[in-house]
């Protein structure tokens, strides 16, 4: 549904979101034939599918919203299908053993971002080697774990230390937990340095009930808070504000404590 990815699109970008991201993939290079003969839910994903034809307007209308546009590839032509359009790259955890599909992105030479979600750290240390060896020169890593939904008690925020001490790159937080604590720990503790989440626009997506899904205003509120935060932090310059100024002279005179002081007290009132 083209009006629905475009209205992704624009939610997005009033909810404050610096990108979006889609996927790229089709049933059948997806799961062996056994899977999708088997099991009904998965043949029903064929209705998913993101049709190529869709990738130029969805680009264009994410410039027009000055929000980048990512995909995550799940077949090796959708590497190529998507290089005219994305910003980036954005490699999904169940493909991390892939080589061949992280060797096809790392060569267009597109900035990546990958999900670590069930990995171990030597899964993660070949992944960054291979894609490293390929000629990927920006790589961001998002922890995550790959529950849908995932209970903060499962989170282990402590892991992006570890990736980031393990591999010196940027590393982010990919939520599940529709939490907002969740991600201000990641944020302000963690110092995550991108978020990923699942928004649906109104409750009637297809993977909503799952429970790992926001819904626009629950992260628009999470996005706003955080920014105001970040707006708190300031120079690190120990001193007296520009809103300070005015208020210094109204401290207690080291001489007899009393306010204002003695320097202006014949003028008080000017002040």
């Amino acid at each position: 549904n083209l009006r629905r990815c475009l209205e992704f699109i624009d939610v997005s970008a009033e909810a404050g979101c610096s990108s979006v991201k889609f996927q790229l993939f089709k049933i059948d290079q997806l799961f062996i034939p056994e899977v999708i003969f088997k099991r009904k839910e998965i043949a029903n994903r064929k209705a998913w599918e993101l049709p190529v034809s869709f990738l130029p307007e969805i680009a264009d209308h994410c410039r027009g919203r000055k929000i980048e546009f990512s995909c995550t590839p799940f077949y090796l032509k959708a590497v190529e299908e998507l290089y005219p359009f994305v910003d980036y790259y954005k490699i999904a955890s169940y493909e991390l053993l892939w080589s061949d599909l992280l060797k096809e992105c790392a060569r267009t030479g597109k900035p990546i971002v990958l999900s670590t979600g069930m990995a171990t750290l030597d899964e993660v240390k070949k992944a960054v080697e291979t894609l490293s060896g390929a000629g990927c020169t920006k790589l961001t890593l998002l922890h995550c774990s790959s529950a849908y939904p995932t209970a903060p008690e499962h989170c282990n925020l402590a892991a992006i230390d570890t990736l980031k001490a393990a591999f010196q790159l940027p590393v982010g937080w990919s939520d599940h937990t529709v939490q907002p604590a969740v991600i201000y720990r990641a944020v302000h503790h963690w110092n995550a340095e991108l978020i990923e989440f699942h928004l649906d626009l109104e409750g009637k997506g297809e993977e909503f009930s799952t429970g790992h899904c926001w819904l626009p205003s629950q992260i628009t509120a999470v996005i706003n808070d955080i920014n105001t935060a970040i707006k708190a932090d300031g120079t690190g310059i120990k001193g007296p504000t520009e809103k300070e100024a005015r208020e210094r002279n109204w401290r207690a005179d080291p001489l007899d404590g009393l306010r204002p002081l003695k320097t202006i007290r014949d003028r008080w009132w000017e002040k």
